[in-house]
């Protein structure tokens, strides 16, 4: 999971679960793309339907990180496997001048992770937990000479997110500290402290007490630098300033602890980091990450913004005159603010940044800066697409440059003058490409056999206009064996988030056509509140979080019917994960229009979610204030106010699945509870599946096979 930034009011609304994506509109039919060859000849006889299997096993690719002089590109690939124990990850290496195929690096179960080059491009860093490590440690390895990787640190609470200095001689990198620990041995003993206390309660003054699916604890977030040789001693830079003495210090939270986006300077004296003054406000506000600079040999911290905006993505351009960021404007009192690209003149002349990309009415999801210095490339969101952009280092025109019509770039790096990424599509499971040139070009082939020999086609999209004028992009998904001269059950599938969209890309979780393989056509929607639309489209959905976007979901159906002769429009059925469940349960409570309903971590009760979820204060503000402020919202919009509502023919009468993580702390497991009391009370068809060793997502590969069936096998029941 990637860090979640800290933490605007829209965070406490993104509920998504990730794979669900979108798709384009003109082009989006067209099979062709980069990974053409996964259509060439590959000797396979015939094409079979899609099965758990392909999916499941399909190699996964990680970002690829190329070399400061453009000449390689290194990138993690999983070995997937059912049994957690059987599955490998290891680091690549591709080069990037000429057509050779990319190499094993390293040969070890346990993944590798955070890469980064040495200035000289010989040396390459990385963050793994390997035999002996209770906590994930950096290693070395020397590319250009071989041998095998080299511990670097031996901390005890591990280390993350390690950085070259620009000379080669030191690195930067992210550790934790516990509460009154001043060096590693004090944590040594802390810890050990810890380990063998008798008793097991948590105890909390500040909130969240919980992320996703972690219980979180006191450790203090803190920057080190160390020789980058063996033995080395790493040094707390960050300690016993007046910055991280504040209570409201941190950094934003993910899967390994907070983060701070730390880089060095171009001349290696000081580091650039962002981080939160106001964490400990979070139950109350939103708490928004500015920029600081900190000497690299440790001291006091100066903050170089002075807004409340938040900052994140740092880095410095190629000739080390500007340092460039995404900044979200924190507006106050809305529910979702664009990601901006940005810049500073450096040394630092003004707080105030320079918004490069102000008249993009779209979020900059990642950027790049090759060596020549002569444009910033990135990617935004647009109609379900993810592709390629660049612009001047002054600002000025967006530029479309050379993408494929389909499929999504889910990561971007520059080293030298190389431009690489990961590509992929609904049919194109990732890849590695380069991004230079007229057309992207394919540099790796994990996947293209396997590819070749399923029975999919590329989605189908089409837009409507809503009765007050708003344009819902839609995609279908054709099954296996599909015929137009046949009749086919829809399932509408619902996107989390909201601030989310459907995307043109080979989805893990909720693949699109595993859930049309028996023989349903697939419909998925950008509905009101969904991101790639603009900001006014994002921000739609406060004061109406469940109504207004559950209607154009059924107006998307009735538009479908009407466009497709194919669609049996008698046999509906909807279904959807975290928003989506939430949506999920809405129109089980409002509609009876569909057979069958599937609800995963899907919301119950609007003021329930507001009191046991992760984030609290972004939904107030969606909803228009506390929830003791009697405003209608709170009630009105929580399907379980809605349950009884038999007597205007609606209320919970459809068959439902529920499926949920025990483990999910962004929308607890009571909701599910709750959802399957009140079916059952009402006597209504209805299904409960939880599985205690899952969060916000199925991530476990036979949990993952035994959510599919079920999913399937209550469809059947009630469609076929």
């Amino acid at each position: 999971m990637t860090p979640t930034r800290l933490l605007h009011p829209l965070t406490a609304l993104l509920l998504a679960t990730a794979g669900f994506g979108a798709a384009h509109t003109a082009h989006a039919a067209d099979a062709t793309a980069p990974a053409a060859a996964a259509t060439a000849s590959t000797g396979i006889a015939a094409k079979h339907a899609i099965t758990h299997e392909d999916v499941w096993l399909m190699k996964r690719v990680g970002a690829p990180m190329p070399s400061p002089d453009g000449k390689w590109a290194v990138f993690a690939v999983t070995d997937t496997a059912y049994d957690s124990k059987e599955q490998w990850s290891d680091l690549w290496i591709k080069s990037l001048t000429d057509d050779s195929t990319a190499r094993r690096l390293t040969f070890s179960k346990g993944g590798e992770g955070a890469l980064n080059w040495s200035p000289d491009s010989k040396q390459l860093i990385f963050v793994a937990k390997r035999d002996g490590d209770e906590a994930s440690q950096i290693y070395r390895i020397d590319v250009a000479g071989g041998g095998e990787a080299q511990r670097l640190t031996t901390l005890t609470l591990g280390a993350r997110s390690p950085k070259f200095s620009p000379d080669g001689k030191q690195i930067l990198f992210v550790s934790d500290l516990f509460p009154g620990n001043t060096d590693e041995e004090s944590v040594k003993k802390t810890f050990k402290e810890r380990k063998d206390r008798k008793y097991s309660a948590r105890a909390y003054e500040t909130f969240p007490p919980r992320f996703f699916d972690k219980w979180l604890d006191d450790k203090q977030v803190r920057l080190f630098v160390m020789d980058a040789q063996i033995g080395a001693k790493a040094k707390d830079i960050l300690s016993g300033s007046k910055l991280a003495a504040m209570p409201g210090f941190g950094g934003g939270q993910g899967d390994e602890g907070q983060s701070l986006d730390a880089i060095w300077t171009p001349d290696g004296k000081a580091v650039v980091f962002s981080a939160s003054t106001n964490r400990d406000e979070l139950a109350r506000a939103s708490a928004y990450t500015q920029i600081f600079s900190l000497p690299a040999t440790g001291g006091e911290a100066t903050r170089l913004t002075a807004d409340k905006h938040s900052y994140s993505s740092l880095k410095f351009s190629p000739d080390g005159k500007t340092l460039l960021c995404l900044t979200q404007a924190e507006t106050e009192g809305k529910v979702y603010d664009l990601d901006r690209l940005a810049s500073f003149a450096w040394p630092l002349t003004s707080p105030q940044p320079k918004i490069l990309t102000a008249a993009l009415d779209r979020s900059v999801s990642r950027y790049a800066l090759p060596a020549d210095g002569k444009r910033i490339y990135f990617t935004f969101e647009h109609a379900g697409l993810e592709q390629l952009h660049s612009i001047g280092y002054a600002g000025g025109e967006v530029k479309a440059e050379a993408s494929a019509p389909t499929g999504s770039i889910n990561s971007l790096n520059a080293g030298g003058t190389a431009l690489v990424g990961v590509w992929e599509s609904a049919i194109n499971p990732p890849e590695v490409f380069a991004f230079h040139g007229k057309a992207p070009k394919r540099l790796t082939s994990f996947n293209v056999e396997k590819a070749a020999g399923i029975d999919w086609q590329a989605p189908e999209h089409f837009w409507f206009k809503t009765p007050d004028g708003r344009q819902i992009h839609n995609m279908i998904v054709k099954p296996a064996n599909f015929d137009p001269n046949q009749k086919y059950p829809l399932f509408a599938v619902i996107h989390g988030g909201a601030a989310n969209m459907w995307r043109d890309q080979f989805v893990l979780r909720w693949n699109y056509h595993l859930l049309a393989k028996p023989g349903y056509i697939v419909l998925l929607t950008d509905y009101k509140g969904s991101t790639g639309y603009g900001e006014e489209f994002a921000r739609s959905i406060q004061f109406d979080p469940l109504k207004g976007p559950g209607d154009e979901i059924n107006q998307a159906v009735d538009e479908a019917i009407k466009k497709y002769s194919f669609i049996d429009g008698s046999k509906l059925a909807a279904g959807g994960a975290s928003y989506g469940g939430h949506l999920a349960n809405w129109l089980q409570a409002t509609t009876t229009r569909y057979k069958a309903i599937v609800s995963h971590a899907g919301e119950m009760d609007l003021v329930m979610q507001w009191g046991t979820s992760d984030s609290v204060y972004g939904r107030e503000v969606n909803s228009g204030g506390p929830v003791w402020g009697n405003l209608p919202v709170w009630r009105d919009q929580s399907p379980i106010m809605q349950a009884g509502n038999h007597e205007k023919g609606t209320g919970f009468k459809t068959p439902i699945l529920i499926t949920v993580g025990e483990l999910d702390y962004r929308v607890p497991v009571n909701n599910a509870l709750m959802n399957f009391a009140a079916q059952q009370r009402l006597n209504t068809p209805s299904k409960l599946v939880v599985f205690p060793d899952e969060n916000h997502w199925v991530l476990k590969g036979e949990n993952s096979r035994y959510f599919y069936n079920e999913v399937h096998g209550w469809l059947a029941k009630y469609l076929k």
